[in-house]
C-alpha cells in the first residue's frame, strides 16, 4: 500500500514519493507567540503530530521542523500594552505553548527554529532576491516584486490580475505596486531592530519560513503544512520568495488542515466564543479532545460544541471499557484443552485490524475512517469476550489480548488509549459523580439488594432497582465477577 496525500498545489491526492528514499522532510508553520493557544492551534499541532507518528509507524524517517514567530507586529503591540519587551513576551508565550502541548501529549518536532535567531539567513535570502531583480529597497523597507514571479497565485488558485484590481497601497507604505509585499521593515522608534544592508529593522513575516526551511530542509523538500488560513498570502508568498531565489520547486506537497468553528460560528473574542486549550482541558481529558479532533478528517471543517464533546467522551469510554474488560481476562487460568469458540470470521475480523487501519490512514490520513475500524473491531472483541469463562481455551484469551495490544498500538498514533484503562474509567466516573447528586454508597447498597433479590428470584424488585438507578443515569453492568456501574453523561 502507498500513502496518498492531498496536495493543495495540485488539488488532488498523490502518492507520497520522497526526494530521499524513505526520508520525509516536513515543515509546518508554528505560532506567533503573543497569546495563549486556542483550539485552532490544538488542531494544527495534533494533526501534524498524528501525521508524523503515522509516517514513522510506516517506516519513514521524518525530519520535522516547526518554527516560532517571535517578532511580529502583534508581538510588538502586545508587549507595549503590557509594558514589557517583545523578547520577554514571546519567550513567555513560547513557554506557555509548551505547557499546552505537553498537556495534550504532543511530541516535540526535531527542530524548532525562532525567527530572531535566523536574521542572517533572512537578510541573505533578501539580498539574493534584490540581486536577481525580484525585490527592491524603498526607504528603509524592502519589497518583493510580485510581477517578477509569473506563477504567483498557483497555490491559492487566484488570478493575479484580479488580485491587482482589488489591491490598495496604505498611506505609510512605499511600494511600487499594490501587490508587492514586504521582506524587510525599517525600524520605528521603540521597536526591536537588527542591522541589515538596508539599515536597522526587522524581517517581514513571510521571509522567515522561506529562510528557515531552506536552512534545515534544503531548497526543495517534501511537505509543507499549516492551516487553510495560511494558503494566501503566507504560503503563496513563501513560494514566490523561495522559487524566485532558488530557481527550484520549493515544496513537493502542501498539506492544509481545515478551520475550527464554535457552535457553527467562527471563533472570535468579540463573540465570546474564544476557547483556549486551557479552557477545554479544564473540563475534558486531553484524550477526549484528541478523539474529538480526529473524529473528523483533518481537511474538513471542525465544529466544537458540548454535544460533540459528549459524543467524543462516549466514544473514547467505549474503547477504554473494551480495554479494561480484556485486560481483566487471565490467560493463566484458561483451559489448554478446551475447544476454541472463535470462528474463522471472528479471527479474520480481529486479525485484519492493522491492515484495515493502514488502508484508512494511507487514504490521506483518514483518522475518522480509522476510528470506525477501531469501533468495528471493538464490537467483535466485546462479543467474544462476553463468551469467555474461566474454562475457556487459553488460546482464545491470548488471541483477544493480542488483538487488544494491536488496537492500543494503532490508537497511540492518534494519542489515544495511552492511559491505564481502569484508572481512566474510574476518574471519569468520579468526575460524573461529583457533578451530580449521586451517593456512591447508596448505589452500592441498591446493587447489593438487587443481587440478593436475584438469588431469591424476586425479579420484579430486581428490575425495579435497575430502573430506579437508570432514572439517575446510572447503568448497571452484570458480569461473571459481579455487577459494576457507570454514569451516563446526558
Amino acid at each position: 500500500m502507498t500513502i496518498q496525500t492531498y496536495n493543495t498545489l495540485s488539488g488532488k491526492k498523490e502518492a507520497l514519493q520522497t526526494l530521499e528514499p524513505g526520508h520525509v522532510k516536513l515543515y509546518v508553520c508554528g505560532i506567533t507567540a503573543y497569546d495563549y493557544c486556542h483550539i485552532g492551534h490544538a488542531r494544527s499541532a495534533l494533526a501534524f503530530d498524528m501525521i508524523v507518528r503515522y509516517l514513522r509507524y510506516r517506516g519513514y524517517k521524518v525530519t520535522f521542523v516547526r518554527n516560532f514567530t517571535d517578532i511580529d507586529d502583534k508581538i510588538i503591540a502586545r508587549a507595549k500594552e503590557q509594558s514589557t519587551t517583545s523578547e520577554e513576551l514571546a519567550t513567555r508565550f513560547i513557554n506557555e505553548f509548551y505547557t499546552d502541548m505537553d498537556a495534550l501529549g504532543v511530541d516535540r518536532p526535531d527542530i524548532e527554529p525562532k525567527a530572531t535567531e535566523h536574521i542572517k539567513e533572512m537578510t541573505d535570502l533578501i539580498s539574493e532576491l534584490i540581486a536577481k531583480g525580484m525585490a527592491y529597497q524603498s526607504g528603509n523597507d524592502v519589497y518583493y516584486i510580485v510581477d517578477s514571479f509569473p506563477e504567483y497565485g498557483k497555490l491559492s488558485k487566484r488570478n493575479i490580475e484580479d488580485m491587482k484590481a482589488g489591491a490598495r497601497i496604505s498611506v505609510n507604505e512605499q511600494k511600487h505596486h499594490p501587490m508587492d509585499f514586504v521582506l524587510w521593515k525599517g525600524s520605528k522608534p521603540g521597536e526591536p531592530t537588527w542591522d541589515s544592508p538596508w539599515g536597522p529593522g526587522r524581517p517581514g513575516w513571510h521571509i522567515e519560513c522561506s529562510a528557515m526551511s531552506r536552512k534545515y530542509l534544503g531548497e526543495t523538500f517534501d511537505i509543507h503544512g499549516g492551516g487553510q488560513d495560511l494558503i494566501f498570502p503566507h504560503h503563496e508568498n513563501e513560494i514566490a520568495q523561495s522559487e524566485g531565489a532558488n530557481d527550484k520547486p520549493f515544496v513537493k506537497s502542501w498539506i492544509h488542515h481545515g478551520f475550527v468553528t464554535i457552535r457553527d460560528e467562527k471563533m472570535s473574542k468579540s463573540l465570546g466564543n474564544f476557547l483556549t486549550i486551557r479552557d477545554i482541558l479544564a473540563h475534558y481529558h486531553p484524550e477526549i479532545l484528541r478523539f474529538f479532533i480526529f473524529s473528523t478528517h483533518y481537511r474538513n471543517p471542525l465544529d466544537f460544541s458540548e454535544t460533540a464533546m459528549r459524543d467524543a467522551t462516549a466514544g473514547l469510554e467505549r474503547l477504554y471499557e473494551c480495554v479494561a474488560t480484556v485486560d481483566a481476562l487471565d490467560a493463566g487460568n484458561g483451559d489448554r484443552q478446551a475447544a476454541s469458540i472463535l470462528s474463522a470470521k471472528d479471527i479474520k475480523k480481529v486479525a485484519e485490524l492493522e491492515k484495515r487501519f493502514q488502508e484508512a490512514m494511507d487514504n490521506d490520513f483518514n483518522t475518522a475512517q480509522a476510528q470506525g475500524v477501531f469501533f468495528d473491531t471493538v464490537k467483535t472483541i466485546n462479543r467474544l469476550q462476553g463468551k469467555i469463562t474461566p474454562k475457556s481455551a487459553v488460546t482464545d484469551i491470548e488471541f483477544l489480548k493480542n488483538g487488544l495490544a494491536t488496537l492500543k498500538k494503532l490508537a497511540a498514533i492518534m494519542g489515544l488509549l495511552r492511559e491505564d484503562a481502569q484508572q481512566f474509567l474510574a476518574a471519569r466516573k468520579e468526575q460524573l459523580v461529583a457533578a451530580s447528586a449521586i451517593d456512591p454508597a447508596a448505589v452500592e447498597a441498591l446493587i447489593a439488594e438487587r443481587y440478593q433479590c436475584r438469588l431469591d428470584k424476586k425479579w420484579a424488585r430486581s428490575d425495579e432497582i435497575r430502573d430506579k438507578l437508570l432514572a439517575q443515569n446510572i447503568e448497571l453492568h452484570d458480569g461473571p465477577d459481579g455487577t459494576t456501574w457507570s454514569v451516563n453523561d446526558s
